[in-house]
């Protein structure tokens, strides 16, 4: 932000070479870490501190104002129940170690060149990855769902549907992968499918998929604001920033992490948010963990 909007003071500073910023503003080493696919460690140079932030914030602030939730104390905004986050830490099934020991053997061959970037690269491991974490059944449809973070997150929200029903209280599931796909496996329509079957009413839960235009989305919205549609699932960017339903929000569940920290704060701005009737909201984030790792591996 700096090189953009304060060049002449980086120059006249001495800090215009990124090397010579770092020198004056942070310490880097290089530390030991996991793996992201888990099969063994490497070296990497990490920022590990930060100092004379006083001095840069100083030079900062000739260009910038800043201000965070907490210093704008905002009235009438519901708080988060506990004060953050709740984390649910979910062990890895039989099915996702086997589906991750064949991952771990494929990015040491993507590491080492023995595939062609066309046909398998760590980009499309780290997705299948993704899908992995939150149900086995999304890289492999025959495998067992038992105790899969989507199973415990359907377990969770019907829990929370059963104890809000006289107030009719709503709760909104954000997942970025999985969405709708007709003809295979998905987070969506196995929720859906779960929920049907434990006697939730079709009519009270709703995909933001299915509102294909702004009409669509408006009365869509409307529905949930009544609480006529009590579990909404959507993706950031389809139920994040601009969506204003948040007069019966009771639960957030995050079903998994998305890659900006901006996002989780646009999803949790959907029930923490005026206009709020609940004075809390429960904000929930499922993590699944590997237990033969002695410092245990969190995936997405």
């Amino acid at each position: 932000m700096q090189r953009y909007l304060q060049p002449q003071e980086l120059e006249r500073f001495g800090w215009s070479y990124f090397d010579t910023w770092i020198a004056h503003f942070a310490k880097r080493t290089s530390v030991l870490e996991l793996r992201p696919e888990g099969g063994g460690y490497r070296m990497r140079d990490r920022f590990v501190r930060f100092y004379n932030l006083p001095e840069l914030m100083a030079v900062l602030r000739e260009v910038a104002d800043i201000k965070t939730a907490d210093m704008l104390d905002i009235p009438g905004l519901p708080a988060i129940q506990g004060g953050k986050a709740q984390i649910i830490p979910t062990e890895a099934t039989p099915a996702q170690r086997a589906i991750m020991a064949e991952f771990i053997l494929r990015a040491d061959a993507i590491r080492a060149g023995r595939v062609k970037p066309e046909e398998d690269n760590m980009l499309k491991l780290t997705s299948e990855a993704r899908m992995m974490a939150i149900d086995p059944r999304m890289i492999l449809p025959t495998a067992d769902g038992t105790g899969s973070k989507l199973n415990i997150c359907i377990d969770e929200v019907y829990q929370v549907w059963a104890d809000t029903a006289a107030a009719s209280s709503t709760q909104l599931i954000f997942c970025d992968v999985g969405t709708p796909k007709a003809g295979r496996f998905n987070v969506y329509d196995e929720f859906k499918r779960v929920l049907l079957e434990k006697g939730v009413p079709e009519s009270q839960i709703a995909f933001i998929h299915d509102a294909a235009t702004e009409a669509q989305r408006q009365a869509l919205f409307e529905r949930t604001c009544k609480g006529e549609v009590r579990i909404l699932l959507g993706s950031t960017n389809k139920l994040g920033t601009g969506v204003n339903v948040q007069d019966k929000v009771i639960a957030i569940n995050h079903l998994d992490c998305p890659w900006r920290p901006s996002d989780i704060t646009q999803r949790d701005g959907r029930g923490v948010r005026q206009g709020n009737e609940n004075p809390e909201v429960m904000v929930s984030s499922l993590l699944l963990y590997w237990c033969c790792s002695p410092y245990g591996l969190l995936m997405r």
